[in-house]
């Protein structure tokens, strides 16, 4: 249930089309101005789209990647608060906003204001993953499979989340570079193309560093497919995952910064961006946040995933203690990319109007109807769980629910970006969208980590030896040690996901009945609301 994750990563049709065509009809003014919103026209463009997504597909290869080592980690038993521990490894992303004005305003103008960063950014990670993939296999602890006297000593989660912090680091301060790249690489007319390679890129990047790698570090999955010797061990291990992806990284900047020439503005219709300097930079940052609709929109973004925040972060890793492979978890996304590709594309445009949230706003019932869904399908899957063997209804049915899922989280990932792209100030596009990409990213980041955090505490554990009599409950290791010498089992009387899902449920609801009449607000002001006052850029 990752994606973003994140991420990384659902209405009727006819109501979305209705609403999206009735917005164009109704409000045709642009983000530029006032005047009639042109028809978009990608001819002269086709090649920037193309460079757009493959800047952001290399920044879903990070992303990737941290969501698989979380299901390396559960086969080795780790808890549900190391798990939150290593799920710090997102906040980057959450709080790239800390450094976005050193991004802006700090770059040589021979070099271009965005490869500056971008550059030295795509290089420290492709050297980054070079180096993990030397030491990552040590770190998470396995054993060598082809020996059978190595033994595995456990993860080490503190150190694997100070790594991972960084690579993550590194890809949010890329993100930083190419979202405001992308405000002023197109003309202004493509500018909602930016939303569509934003989210393909990053699921086609997730996509290759959490399935592909998970289906190929399988060796019953290849064994089965692919080879037809067996071998102890999948195609690749992680280690040799990273250091392919860093060469790839390495290759691919050199082209980038050879080939790619990056112009202050691309076409006169796009407003120059103002030359900040360091403290300015992020005095306009403060002056951007005391607008009064970014203040009620960022009230909106840090609360708008507390409704989803256990069915998340928590119910993947909870098939797989139910007994799913985390290989076939893997792979059921194998079949679910024909749909994540073409999702964006075909939700962009219904929300290419003036009112893109109501796309938004139609998913999140049905987002927190899911909820339910999940929580039955968590109860209900050791029981259809025969000596290992997971049957083939039960894939299928997992494989529905992902699908409508996914429907359901792409419907509110692309009209919440085409709105950020529409209300953005072009003149410091790239402090205005990290801002906006900090709130949304903060407001899923904190209430998975949260989740991941409590779900122990809200388990109630009772120890099964008649020696105790209610009196052990399995709280701490002593209480577990000492059950298990008394030929007891720590069983779990009330599993704390269960009540997570209900709770969030509720302040799912509650928060659509807040929130609903604010965004419909925020979608009717002008323009002008929106922006800086010049006089404090220039």
């Amino acid at each position: 249930m990752n994606r973003s994750n994140s991420a990384r990563r659902r209405q009727e049709p006819s109501s979305v089309g209705s609403a999206a065509n009735g917005d164009v009809e109704d409000q045709p003014n642009s983000m530029a101005g006032g005047n009639a919103e042109q028809p978009s026209d990608i001819r002269g463009d086709r090649s920037n789209i193309a460079i757009l997504f493959l800047l952001y597909l290399l920044q879903g290869i990070p992303m990737g990647l941290a969501a698989a080592i979380p299901m390396l980690m559960q086969s080795h038993g780790v808890s549900y608060k190391q798990q939150a521990e290593f799920s710090l490894v997102n906040w980057p992303f959450s709080l790239k906003l800390l450094w976005a004005p050193i991004v802006d305003s700090i770059y040589s103008n021979r070099f271009g204001r965005r490869k500056s960063w971008l550059i030295p950014a795509q290089f420290l990670i492709g050297f980054f993953m070079i180096f993990l993939g030397a030491n990552v296999d040590a770190w998470l602890g396995e054993g060598d499979p082809g020996d059978p006297s190595s033994k595995s000593t456990g993860p080490s989660v503190g150190l694997l989340t100070l790594m991972f912090f960084i690579l993550n680091f590194l890809a949010a301060t890329q993100d930083i570079a190419v979202d405001g790249w992308a405000l002023t690489m197109l003309k202004r007319r493509n500018v909602g193309y930016a939303s569509t390679c934003n989210s393909v890129g990053q699921s086609a990047g997730y996509f290759l560093g959490y399935v592909v790698f998970m289906a190929l570090h399988s060796p019953d999955l290849t064994n089965k497919y692919i080879r037809t010797v067996p071998e102890p061990t999948g195609l690749v291990t992680i280690s040799s995952f990273l250091n392919i992806w860093g060469w790839i990284f390495l290759t691919t900047t050199i082209l980038v910064a050879i080939l790619k020439r990056e112009q202050a503005v691309h076409n006169p219709e796009h407003e120059p961006e103002p030359d900040l300097g360091f403290y300015r930079a992020y005095g306009l940052l403060w002056d951007i946040s005391k607008l009064p609709s970014i203040r009620v929109l960022a009230i909106i973004l840090l609360t708008a995933k507390i409704g989803f925040s256990a069915c998340d972060a928590v119910t993947g890793l909870k098939l797989v203690d139910a007994g799913v492979p985390k290989e076939h978890l893997a792979f059921l996304a194998v079949l679910l990319v024909p749909l994540q590709i073409m999702l964006p594309i075909a939700i962009c445009k219904y929300t290419t109007g003036s009112r893109p949230l109501n796309v938004y706003l139609t998913a999140v019932p049905y987002r927190l109807f899911f909820n339910l869904v999940a929580a039955a399908i968590v109860y209900f899957t050791p029981s259809l769980i025969y000596n290992g063997e997971v049957p083939l209804y039960y894939y299928g049915g997992l494989l529905l629910f992902y699908t409508f899922h996914q429907i359901t989280l792409y419907m509110m990932f692309v009209s919440v970006m085409s709105f950020f792209v529409r209300i953005s100030d072009p003149a410091v596009g790239g402090t205005y969208m990290t801002l906006l990409n900090t709130l949304a990213n903060m407001g899923t980041t904190w209430p998975s980590t949260l989740s991941l955090y409590i779900v122990d505490s809200l388990t109630y554990r009772m120890c099964s030896s008649p020696l105790f009599r209610g009196n052990n409950d399995c709280s701490s290791p002593s209480e577990v040690k000492a059950c298990e010498a008394a030929g007891g089992v720590c069983g779990v009387q009330l599993d704390g996901y269960y009540v997570e899902m209900a709770l969030c449920t509720v302040l799912g609801i509650l928060w659509l009945w807040w929130a609903k009449p604010r965004i419909q607000a925020l979608q009717t002001k002008e323009v002008q609301e929106w922006k800086v006052q010049r006089r404090r850029i220039r």
